[in-house]
């Protein structure tokens, strides 16, 4: 830990692996670098959205694993971790590919796709806790992937039914 808290990195800052596999210093941060990471990728996914398409975000979270895969690797052979915490490039090609279907005006997809996310990462759901048994740049990248997999699916289920749940609430709370 540096004297801010930060997580120190194996490699030093400025490397091409370091910058890519913390999100430029996101996954640094002492707590909960994961969320960290997640968070950082949502202006990112809102501006592919907002002014991209759904195809574009899901082409950059197809490249974020990509370059993920290699700067994690590249990563790893200095460090002893398994999955070291401060890598979230995982979390961020992930959280991507979560918000493929959210809708950059409706705030609360966003608050949608960011928790389902965070809740299947940390759950790992078969095979996702297989494959984080794994050590390897590619079972880091893969166990977020399917986590994100599973946080679409929920997500597209949820979302058309929220109208549903909204009319349910109201008449059962009287508003």
């Amino acid at each position: 830990m540096s004297a801010f808290g930060l997580v120190r990195p194996a490699l030093p800052f400025r490397h091409p692996a370091t910058l890519v596999c913390t999100w430029f210093g996101a996954g640094l941060l002492p707590v909960a670098p994961g969320s960290w990471g997640s968070l950082a990728a949502l202006p990112f996914a809102w501006l592919m959205l907002a002014w991209g398409s759904p195809r574009l975000l899901f082409v950059a979270a197809l490249l974020a694993f990509l370059l993920g895969w290699w700067a994690t690797a590249h990563y790893m052979r200095h460090t002893e971790a398994k999955d070291p915490q401060e890598v979230v490039i995982d979390e961020v090609s992930a959280q991507w590919l979560t918000l493929v279907f959210a809708d950059p005006a409706v705030w609360w997809h966003w608050l949608l796709g960011f928790a389902l996310f965070r809740l299947f990462d940390i759950a790992k759901p078969w095979p996702a806790n297989i494959i984080d048994r794994q050590r390897s740049a590619l079972a880091v990248m893969a166990d977020d992937t399917v986590a994100a997999l599973y946080a679409l699916v929920a997500f597209a289920v949820i979302v058309p039914l929220f109208p549903v749940i909204a009319t349910v609430w109201r008449a059962l709370h009287g508003s």
